[in-house]
């Protein structure tokens, strides 16, 4: 769900150089992720619902190969971004349909199905980003360590196979919520806010955080190692985190906002001294993206609704999120000072805590949407 993402921000200088490209297209690949994210996945329910779910989750997956492949062998900018939308489809896809999926085949074990694919996520983004560029250095450079994903999402595909078998849609059968319904739920676009001002700190977080360890005196590699570690910490973070009982969803997003905060202090006003203690509070606090993907699937009664409920929340996510390294380095191009950038990240931070603390309400999106009806 994340290889297609993660490895080309490893190789994006060498990328840059082999297809002779601006960075300004440069800005553009490094964007089109968020975009994909919001624009596919908001259609997405409807896609599902003609095609079935697990169909077009095994398409989606196919797509994503051919992408990978197809988009490490061009030497062309236009046909690397065209195809880089085919290798980013499985992802958006996905990122919509797993509530959805959870909530159909585990709707009694809905945090601990989250966390298990939640781990292998971050497993997945984590890999990606570090093992990049040393399969690339095996074979023939970048295009080896891009290229290499496509076996991995290869055999994601297969386990799904069996599952199309009873996938048998009906398109005749009126569709059931629509994602833009959600928009007179509360507790949809509650959910939508604490998701994307979450994601547009993580945005900025795996975007910046390296640059700004390195402006302070920390060479680019530690302080590319740093931005790793707190990536690896959200590995055991989101084994965790969906497993918590709901009951205490309050304490756990108050926990994570203090680990947040701690990290938020620290780089205003101990960047270097206290780095890696400051990269595993942020680590920590990363735990807010497996906790919203969580609640998206309690916050449904069922299978159908979850799906809506997840491409309304993350379509507007996705686009919240990725203004979030714009406005950080546009403050910080206007300024040249660091202090506007990090008070944005304390912004970004007490609005996903008003938002998860009220979307952490047991409420139900069915109910609010049947309450709102004339």
């Amino acid at each position: 769900m994340r290889t297609a993402v993660t490895s080309v921000g490893a190789v994006l200088d060498q990328l840059q150089s082999g297809l002779r490209t601006t960075s300004v297209v440069a800005g553009v690949i490094t964007t089109l992720p968020v975009i994909c994210f919001a624009v596919i996945g908001s259609l997405t329910p409807r896609l599902s619902h003609q095609y079935g779910a697990h169909r077009l989750l095994v398409a989606a997956l196919g797509l994503m190969t051919a992408g990978l492949l197809a988009r490490a062998v061009v030497a062309n900018v236009v046909l690397f971004l065209l195809f880089s939308v085919l290798a980013l489809s499985g992802g958006a896809i996905s990122n919509v349909l797993m509530p959805s999926l959870v909530k159909q085949h585990f709707p009694d074990r809905i945090g601990r199905m989250t966390a298990v694919y939640t781990t292998a996520l971050a497993i997945g983004t984590t890999a990606a980003a570090g093992l990049t560029v040393p399969i690339g250095d095996v074979g023939d450079g970048w295009r080896t360590g891009l290229g290499s994903w496509a076996l991995l999402s290869a055999v994601a595909v297969l386990p799904w196979l069996p599952t199309i078998r009873d996938d048998r849609p009906d398109p005749s059968v009126p569709r059931g919520l629509s994602a833009g319904a959600l928009a007179r739920s509360k507790t949809g676009w509650l959910l939508a806010a604490f998701f994307g001002f979450q994601a547009f700190q993580a945005y900025i977080i795996f975007g910046w955080f390296a640059k700004f360890m390195h402006a302070h005196g920390v060479g680019s590699g530690a302080a590319g190692w740093m931005v790793a570690l707190l990536s690896a910490i959200s590995i055991p973070v989101s084994m965790v985190t969906p497993s918590i009982a709901p009951r205490h969803h309050r304490r756990v997003i108050i926990t994570l906002s203090l680990c947040y905060l701690v990290a938020y202090l620290g780089l205003a006003v101990a960047p270097v001294g206290g780095a890696w203690v400051w990269m595993v509070f942020t680590g920590i606090g990363g735990g807010m993206f497996p906790l919203a993907l969580t609640m998206i699937g309690l916050r449904a009664r069922s299978a159908e609704t979850t799906a809506a409920l997840s491409a309304f929340v993350q379509g507007i996510g996705y686009l919240v999120a990725g203004t979030g390294p714009l406005l950080f380095g546009v403050l910080y191009g206007a300024t040249g000072s660091w202090a506007p950038s990090l008070a944005l990240l304390f912004v970004a931070l007490a609005l996903a805590f008003a938002a998860g603390w009220q979307s952490s309400r047991p409420r139900l999106v069915d109910d609010e949407l049947a309450a709102s009806r004339p």
